[in-house]
């Protein structure tokens, strides 16, 4: 009997994230305090020409109207996109089609807070900021300073080892450390008595670094011609070949 292993539902992963940090009543407590802000200044929108940054934006909602559930810090939209090698980028350029369900969810929101959001972001794999098709993609839309609010999300549920296959990608440290652990696996696989009669520890360790030299340089070699980087430094790049 073939058993059936369990998707990674991402909007529980980002909110288990988020309550270990922080309780949702200090959070709904901070975010309150962002509403009293901002309503004594003045909201300036900055347009960029010919400058591919983003402007940071805010939507007026109406406080006493939002799910603590929904509402999530930048560092906690990080961390996810860090774990599970996502992008955090603007919905002008997801290049897969928004259902109808986000778009009802975004007219409802619209109506109830008596505003027009903006500066939407969306949480997704690299590939569908450029392919049609979509693994659970996320829909925030900004509260401000640095506080996003989840819309909607929606798309299939990821793999539940895509958080260990990408895990050697997080940063420079992890990928030293997945390295040496293969080169080990490979240096074990070599049969012994390939070299000589009786494999002695020195010539084990020079099987084993000539596998490090390998693996690692293989590796280092696809992602510079690749242009790959490490999820820590592209989480929010725009680049695809990041």
């Amino acid at each position: 009997m073939k058993m059936k292993i369990k998707r990674t539902h991402i909007p529980e992963k980002i909110l288990n994230y988020r309550n270990k940090r922080i309780s949702q009543e200090n959070l709904m407590e901070q975010v309150w305090r962002i509403f009293e802000e901002e309503s004594q200044k003045d909201r300036v929108i900055l347009d960029s020409l010919n400058d591919d940054s983003e402007v940071e934006e805010s939507n007026n909602f109406d406080f006493n109207l939002l799910e603590g559930v929904n509402i999530y810090h930048l560092s906690d939209i990080e961390r996810i996109c860090i774990d599970y090698r996502l992008r955090f980028l603007s919905s002008a350029i997801f290049k897969g089609e928004l259902p109808y369900e986000a778009i009802s969810k975004i007219k409802h929101f619209e109506k109830i807070h008596n505003t027009s959001l903006k500066g939407f972001k969306i949480m997704a794999p690299a590939k569908v900021f450029k392919l049609k098709n979509a693994d659970d993609p996320l829909l925030f839309a900004p509260i401000g300073n640095q506080y996003y609010y989840l819309i909607h999300s929606w798309g299939t549920d990821l793999h539940p080892l895509r958080k260990v296959m990408m895990w050697p990608f997080k940063n420079l440290e992890n990928f030293i450390v997945a390295v040496i652990f293969i080169s080990l696996i490979l240096t074990a696989m070599v049969p012994e008595g390939l070299f000589s009669k009786q494999q002695t520890t020195s010539e084990f360790f020079m099987v084993f670094f000539f596998m490090i030299k390998w693996v690692g340089g293989i590796s280092i070699f696809y992602g510079v011609k690749m242009g790959k980087n490490f999820s820590s430094a592209i989480w929010r790049s725009r680049f695809y070949n990041a």
